[in-house]
């Protein structure tokens, strides 16, 4: 039997490349979006209107007949941007209202969670799903909170929790260090060697496709993330070689890296940049998934592609 899985915010970063990606691999799609015209048009792929998750909503159309739910949709982080209950109510409340109406229906929901759910922005040893969850704002409290409802709902699940997420189309943090990469001046972050864990957009597409048919994934939480850690130095010279250019990284005191970032307003980055955190993807490992895009090469590829090279 074709299995049918409904995509929730099927338009956003990860939504478009995982709709096609699971109809490539032979999954029958329901694509749901706020802009069903926005998503990816083939036979493989059905395109619906998703309710507004700012209130209750009736999920029983778009679940009639799907065997699977991959819950993507939500609001982003964006501090300071938004009131706590707004997160609360779209980050979490509807995602349990969604896994709660999907019991019963479907033999897997999906959510996609985010590292932010256990951890801040730094961390003094490689994280691990054993790791009490200690998230540091509203939008990882709020997806924390989803994981619970989700689990509490009796749906069979797998919960995901992804690192910072690159790829083609990449916003955020990834975009302004990318944005920093292209100035043609020598850059201050040649002795930055603290290590950071990144996500390949396309390993976690495939981490998505993995756990949906993997039994041993059935009601467990996975750190999702590429295989090894980078350096920021090593970070900042792969955007710059998928740019054509030469690193021109140089070592300078730190103080020195913070004035350059509040040069260019991201003073508030400066934590993202010079502090460490690692996460070990061993569980996930565990169940047969396999990462195949490596850190570096996938930043070179993902900077050839946002400068219009092929890749």
């Amino acid at each position: 039997m074709t299995r049918r899985v409904l995509i929730t915010g099927a338009t956003g970063f990860i939504g478009n490349r995982l709709v096609a990606a699971l109809a490539k691999r032979g999954f029958a799609v329901r694509a749901a979006a706020r802009d069903p015209g926005a998503i990816l048009a083939e036979s493989q792929v059905e395109r619906v209107v998703m309710p507004e998750l700012a209130a209750p909503a009736d999920w029983s159309a778009l679940l009639d007949g799907v065997t699977d739910v991959v819950h993507l949709a939500g609001i982003a982080h964006a501090p300071g941007v938004l009131p706590d209950d707004v997160y609360t109510r779209i980050n979490a409340e509807a995602v349990g209202e969604l896994a709660a109406q999907a019991k019963g229906k479907v033999e897997r929901f999906v959510f996609m969670s985010s590292v932010r759910a256990q951890a801040g922005l730094t961390a003094d040893h490689a994280l691990t799903e054993k790791d009490v969850p200690e998230p540091t704002d509203t939008y990882g409290r709020s997806k924390l909170e989803a994981e619970r409802l989700v689990e509490q709902s009796g749906v069979p699940y797998t919960i995901l929790r992804p690192a910072v997420v690159y790829g083609h189309g990449v916003k955020g943090n990834i975009a302004s260090l990318a944005t920093i990469a292209k100035t043609p001046m020598p850059l201050p972050f040649g002795g930055l060697d603290n290590k950071r864990t990144l996500l390949a957009l396309d390993n976690l597409v495939s981490a998505v496709a993995h756990v949906l048919e993997t039994e041993a994934a059935k009601n467990e939480t996975f750190l999702v993330a590429d295989a090894a850690p980078i350096s920021v130095a090593d970070l900042v010279g792969a955007m710059r070689e998928g740019l054509g250019k030469p690193p021109h990284l140089v070592k300078v005191p730190q103080g020195a890296v913070k004035k350059m970032m509040k040069s260019f307003g991201r003073e508030a980055d400066w934590e993202r940049v010079t502090g460490q955190f690692v996460v070990d993807v061993s569980k996930l490992l565990a169940t047969g998934w396999k990462p195949h895009v490596e850190t570096r090469a996938g930043i070179v590829r993902m900077m050839r592609a946002e400068n219009g090279a092929p890749h």
